[in-house]
This record gives structure tokens, C-alpha cells and sequence, in this order.
């Protein structure tokens, strides 16, 4: 029997707290990279519209929020440089959210944050520990969705 209160802590609660100190870490580390303008939901965002942009409509649905929800933060992201909208390629009145560059440059920079703090998690708990872990949540993940995992999404 241990009296470390972890042990007896839900799971829900443990995952939430791993996120929750990974995450943190990251935006700290982004931040001090050039970008302490971003939080976790832009990048997101930026995620959702790789590959060639979306509608307001198709981003809302891809970040499960309202229609007005994607709307503001693409306002948001627009007037700090991070997005534009643009002609929809199929006319009409629609318009076409797309990435700047500025964006991209934010989405290397990141995924070079990432990168490296997963090695520095291996370094301290062992990589093959790390790559168990990975497997377990995986697992998790295939045996409540199935074969298609969800997005992840920002609670609002």
C-alpha cells in the first residue's frame, strides 16, 4: 500500500493532469520561441485549416463550436496576421479562411516544442516507458471511439 495520493487518484483525473502540465509547459516554451500571442486553441485551429483552408462553416464544424465562435476567433487570428480569408475557389459569396505564413512558421516552431519535450519525457521516465505509454493511451483511445478516433477540440 503506497501513500502517494496519485495512486488512489481517478484516471480521468490523472490524464487531465498530464495534459493539463504538458500543455502548460508547452505554451510557456512557444511563447518564449516568439509566439506569447497563441494560445492552445490557435493552434487548433491552424491544425484544422492546414492543407488548403476551410469555410467558417467547415472550421466550426471541425472545432465543434458555433458558427459566431469561429467567426470571432478568425476575426481574432486575422487582425494579428495569423489568418486571411480569401475568394471561396468555388465563386459565390463565400470566403475561404487560409493560413499565412506567419501561421506556418508558428506550426514548425511548435511541432519543434513538441518534439523536443516528448524526448525530454523519455529521458526521464525511459523511452521504451514512453513508448508503452503511448501504446496504452492509444488503446484507450481505439477501444472508446474505434477505428476513428475524434478530433481533439478546445472546451470551451
Amino acid at each position: 500500500m503506497t501513500d502517494d495520493p496519485l495512486a488512489r487518484t481517478e484516471l480521468t483525473f490523472l490524464l487531465g493532469m498530464g495534459f493539463q502540465l504538458v500543455l502548460a509547459e508547452f505554451v510557456r516554451r512557444v511563447a518564449e520561441a516568439g509566439y506569447p500571442d497563441l494560445r492552445p486553441v490557435h493552434g487548433l485551429v491552424f491544425q484544422a485549416l492546414r492543407g488548403g483552408g476551410a469555410t467558417g462553416t467547415e472550421l466550426a464544424d471541425r472545432l465543434g463550436v458555433t458558427k459566431q465562435a469561429a467567426g470571432q476567433i478568425v476575426d481574432d487570428l486575422e487582425r494579428r496576421g495569423y489568418l486571411r480569408r480569401e475568394p471561396h475557389p468555388g465563386g459565390g459569396r463565400r470566403r475561404l479562411v487560409v493560413l499565412t505564413g506567419r501561421a506556418e512558421e508558428h506550426l514548425q516552431v511548435a511541432g519543434r516544442v513538441l518534439h523536443t519535450l516528448e524526448a525530454e519525457l523519455a529521458a526521464g521516465i525511459g523511452a521504451d516507458r514512453l513508448a508503452e505509454l503511448r501504446t496504452e493511451l492509444s488503446r484507450l483511445v481505439r477501444q472508446l471511439a474505434g477505428d476513428s478516433p475524434p478530433p481533439l477540440r478546445p472546451l470551451w
